[in-house]
């Protein structure tokens, strides 16, 4: 008899500047929407996309975050270089909760399975997608666009 082992990808993510990466081998757990004050204030947006992780098989692979108590429960990790936010995590969890920007391929991590603390979303949250849209090459000339250089660390491990 064949046996199939699912392996897991292993996801890794870290901050702008490339001084806090981190690595994962374990089952994401559903990414979601926090719209609570407290994560508009930490990531300065609208709220967070998080998407928990199990800390036993979570890993700082360079540098590690510097953490914020937030509330009298839950700690926010962040780069104290460059101030990515990072995670956030409750007292007692196995998870941590990561931001999902973090990671080196976000677009894998959709947030489908819900949103929480919708009694502070914002007003507008919803009205998001009815913004024209455009790509950066539509408000840059050629020379700016030839020109731009990120000093952003790469989405992977260096």
């Amino acid at each position: 008899m064949l046996k199939i082992h699912l392996v897991q990808p292993r996801r890794t993510g870290g901050c702008q500047c490339g001084a806090v990466r981190f690595a994962y081998t374990g089952q994401l757990g559903a990414p979601s929407l926090c719209h609570c004050r407290m994560c508009q204030k930490a990531f300065g947006s609208f709220g967070a996309a998080l998407v928990d992780m199990t800390y036993s098989e979570f890993t700082w692979t360079r540098g590690e975050a510097a953490v914020f108590r937030s509330s009298s429960i839950v700690s926010r990790g962040f780069c104290r270089d460059c101030g990515t936010p990072l995670f956030m995590r409750d007292d007692g969890d196995p998870a941590i909760e990561i931001a999902v920007g973090t990671l080196d391929t976000p677009d894998d991590v959709p947030p489908f399975c819900k949103q929480s603390a919708v009694e502070s979303k914002l007003s507008w949250f919803d009205t998001l997608h009815l913004l024209p849209a455009e790509r950066m090459q539509d408000y840059r000339s050629p020379e700016e666009m030839e020109s731009l250089r990120t000093l952003q660390h790469p989405d992977h491990d260096t």
